[in-house]
């Protein structure tokens, strides 16, 4: 390829993070432009030079995908960078205030001083801890740290020092009748496969192999397991379909990069149980006939990366990843991570497959689905980590006691991110079937003294829930026909000090910032939307027919489930909650 590049030259320190991708192609961009910004702090001309040589890349396509990131910064800044969160649930727990001190003491978001600087941050995964930050310091390596919860001193103590890289606070979880999926979490060593082994694991791989690929898919089948991303589809069709294709070869993606404002579930089970993970996404490859498989993780979750390379690294040298899996010939399989770089779209399947090949994370249209065309137009499987965590559970103790758990249409047990003006935020692993109610009482309900005033059930892309609705079924037909949805398992609680009005158009500027611009009835109507509300909040203009319109508009024809699902919370507040008159 003739590659027509600038003048500008890489320096020493951008040289030495490219090199190790020599002789790489396309698909290596995301991890080269990941090295750059982690070693220097930001990724200059000469460095986007270099990348673009190095993997023969036209400079103008790697600018459009560097571009597309917000973790990535193409202008020069400190290396060292605190990202405040300022989403749902902080949003509730004080991060204005966080804001205002860090401003006062460290300057303007975005403005570089003393060698630091500091940004507003969409959801950081750790809603259960709220209000959070997360320090990143570039270098050799980088280093980062979280603070959950933060304060304005903590995070300004943070902008002053380098980041400290500790093990982190102790997952916050809770059960119903005791746990399935979160059994190991804050009880098992999650760096070691010896701890995870003796307290079951890869009890599931080895029964696996025993029984048979078809015999594999049809447990999964019989189980009624429907994917815990918000779709709800089938696992065991979509593995079907996937094996059934005769191209090869056949791909298997894990979608890590839980973005939904107040999720936090899978961050939870990568950092408490990495190798159930390692070893579910094993199983689905031996089903679907896969050898590769590749982990698509948040950029802003670096202990899960941290605790998954090292899951991976041991399972390699000890035979559960590679080639004769386990000591079953011709069974091969290993996995790679892609971490993301801050783009919710890439949480929908197809962005997922353009960010990987090192393109800009913009959804494809469908037909054709990803069981037919999908990572390099390959057939591909993609399934979150929730979901992929229940088939050992499946296999283990087969699809009727399974299905046993939670309705007929509901299988199972089902993770909810409890989170906003709670007693007790966390996971709650209950049965599909438990009320609202029930939920909320577990964890306490509000604090003392404050009413319930509304819930958010499903994320910004979902709906809300008014007090006397609680008693809703937690299941996906239930909620579908209470005309609200479960979404990713969302459940932010708003008392009645909640400012309802500010709530919703921070719902509106995250959907206005993450819509990738691709189809004009999202690109537009999200901004219209958020233009609306602050109409609507500053002077009290009559905006609901217009806001229906462009809703309407972005539901029908938009290309992807963000402009189809942008108008659904803020439609729900205005009809259930009779907000924003």
């Amino acid at each position: 390829m003739d590659l027509k590049l600038l003048d500008a030259v890489a320096s020493h320190e951008e040289r030495a993070a490219v090199a190790g991708f020599a002789g790489g192609g396309r698909d290596q961009l995301l991890p080269a432009l990941h090295a750059v910004n982690d070693r220097v702090g930001w990724i200059s001309q000469g460095a986007l030079n270099l990348i673009c040589e190095t993997l023969h890349v036209p400079p103008a396509d790697a600018y459009g995908v560097a571009s597309f990131y917000s973790l990535f910064a193409l202008e020069e800044r400190p290396a060292r960078v605190v990202h405040v969160c300022t989403d749902l649930a902080c949003r509730l727990t004080g991060a204005e205030t966080v804001c205002d001190v860090v401003t006062e003491h460290v300057g303007a978001a975005g403005k570089a001083r003393g060698g630091v600087t500091w940004l507003r941050s969409p959801c950081l995964g750790v809603c259960e801890r709220a209000p959070a930050a997360l320090t990143f310091q570039a270098g050799d390596p980088a280093t980062a740290e979280l603070l959950a919860p933060a304060t304005g001193a903590s995070a300004v103590l943070a902008a002053r020092r380098e980041p400290v890289v500790g093990q982190g606070a102790p997952p916050v979880i809770h059960q119903k009748d005791g746990l399935r999926l979160l059994r190991r979490v804050g009880v098992v060593d999650p760096a070691s496969l010896d701890d995870y082994r003796a307290s079951g694991g890869y009890a599931a791989l080895r029964n696996a192999l025993r029984m048979g690929q078809a015999a594999v898919i049809r447990e999964v089948t019989d189980s009624g397991l429907l994917g815990r991303g918000g779709a709800a589809f089938p696992t065991g069709r979509k593995w079907a379909a996937t094996a059934a294709q005769p191209a090869g070869p056949h791909y298997l993606v894990c979608n890590a990069d839980e973005s939904e404002p107040g999720t936090f579930k899978d961050r939870v089970l990568l950092e408490g149980d990495p190798f159930a993970l390692v070893e579910s996404m094993t199983i689905a490859a031996y089903a679907i006939g896969a050898t590769q498989g590749f982990v698509y993780l948040r950029g802003e979750y670096p202990r899960a990366l941290r605790l998954l390379r090292n899951a991976l690294d041991v399972c390699r040298e000890r035979g559960f990843l590679g080639t004769d899996v386990m000591g079953h010939e011709g069974f091969s399989f290993d996995i790679e991570i892609r971490r993301g770089a801050g783009a919710y779209i890439c949480g929908e399947e197809t962005a997922i497959f353009n960010s990987i090949e090192g393109f800009r994370g913009e959804p494809r249209t469908k037909p054709p689905f990803p069981v037919e065309q999908g990572l390099f137009g390959k057939p591909t499987v993609v399934n979150n980590v929730e979901t992929l965590v229940n088939v050992p559970l499946i296999l283990t103790e087969g699809a009727a006691a399974y299905r046993a758990i939670g309705t007929e249409a509901s299988a199972g047990p089902k993770l909810f991110c409890l989170s906003g003006n709670v007693v007790r935020p966390g996971v709650y692993e209950v049965p599909f079937g438990a009320t609202l109610r029930e939920l909320l009482a577990m964890a306490g309900g509000v604090p003392e003294g404050r009413s319930l005033r509304a819930v958010l059930l499903g994320g910004a892309a979902g709906g809300f829930v008014r007090p006397d609705e609680l008693d809703l079924p937690l299941t996906f037909e239930d909620a579908r026909a209470a005309k609200a949805t479960l979404g990713s398992g969302v459940v932010l609680v708003l008392d009645d000090l909640a400012d309802l009005g500010g709530f919703l158009l921070r719902i509106a500027e995250f959907f206005r910032d993450e819509s990738c611009g691709q189809c004009v009835p999202c690109r537009i109507g999200t901004v219209r939307q958020e233009e609306a509300i602050r109409r609507v909040l500053a002077s009290g203009s009559a905006e609901r027919p217009l806001l229906r319109e462009v809703g309407g508009v972005m539901r029908d024809s938009s290309i992807c489930g963000l402009g189809q699902t942008a108008w659904n919370a803020i439609e729900s507040a205005i009809d259930r909650l009779g907000a924003l008159k």
